[in-house]
């Protein structure tokens, strides 16, 4: 049963990173940035590059963001190695390692997209281009893709302050990645959040004994 789960924890990680590495490559290859397409009136492909993290969040240095992708993925698969060899349920495993996947997918474009294509700026990127890339190893920025601005209207007049302004929900851009680890996140807390907790409590448990030992 063991080496079944550990075959499915590999293989959503391995899908999940080959869709989320294409869809970027190919939106990479063929919108300049900030060209968009309408889908529906409710969905666009909107080409973005985003330095930070999921969404479009900024926090910190590029390089320390990189590093700090990198060792939480560690982490990670280090506990995804711990919930399959304990033989935790599968549905809970699964869940992990969709959070791993998105984490791995947005780590590829900062650790190799800087080096392996040129800006997008006015222009398509080249993928390995002579002039070499448009920054350094652990300096690239993640492609983001999807934006569905589910409600666009104009807010009252009597609103205080935003009064006239234009809303929109939702206006976040992301990509396949940081749709992963949210759906892997969403469905830990509403489905397994005493497994969860149940596995931080036996890792508590058996570092307290591997320092009394």
């Amino acid at each position: 049963m063991e080496y079944k789960k550990w075959w499915g924890a590999i293989g959503i990680v391995v899908l999940l990173l080959l869709f989320d590495q294409a869809i970027k490559i190919w939106i990479k290859t063929h919108f300049q940035l900030y060209e968009s397409v309408e889908i529906t009136p409710w969905f666009y492909l909107y080409f973005t590059e985003n330095p930070g993290m999921a969404f479009g969040i900024e926090l910190g240095g590029k390089l320390f963001l990189s590093i700090f992708r990198i060792v939480a993925v560690g982490f990670i698969g280090y506990y995804l190695y711990l919930l399959v060899k304990k033989n935790y349920q599968f549905g809970f495993i699964a869940c992990i390692s969709l959070i791993m996947a998105g984490a791995m997918g947005n780590i590829f474009d900062s650790v190799f997209y800087g080096v392996l294509f040129d800006h997008s700026y006015g222009q398509v990127a080249t993928f390995l281009p002579e002039g070499g890339g448009y920054a350094g190893w652990l300096h690239g920025k993640v492609v983001d893709m999807f934006y569905f601005p589910l409600i666009k209207t104009t807010l009252p007049d009597w609103l205080p302050v935003w009064g006239g302004d234009e809303f929109i929900f939702f206006r976040p851009i992301f990509n396949l990645a940081d749709s992963a680890i949210c759906v892997g996140v969403f469905l830990v807390l509403i489905f397994y959040r005493h497994t969860f907790a149940r596995s931080l409590s036996e890792e508590e448990t058996f570092s307290r004994k591997k320092k009394l030992s």
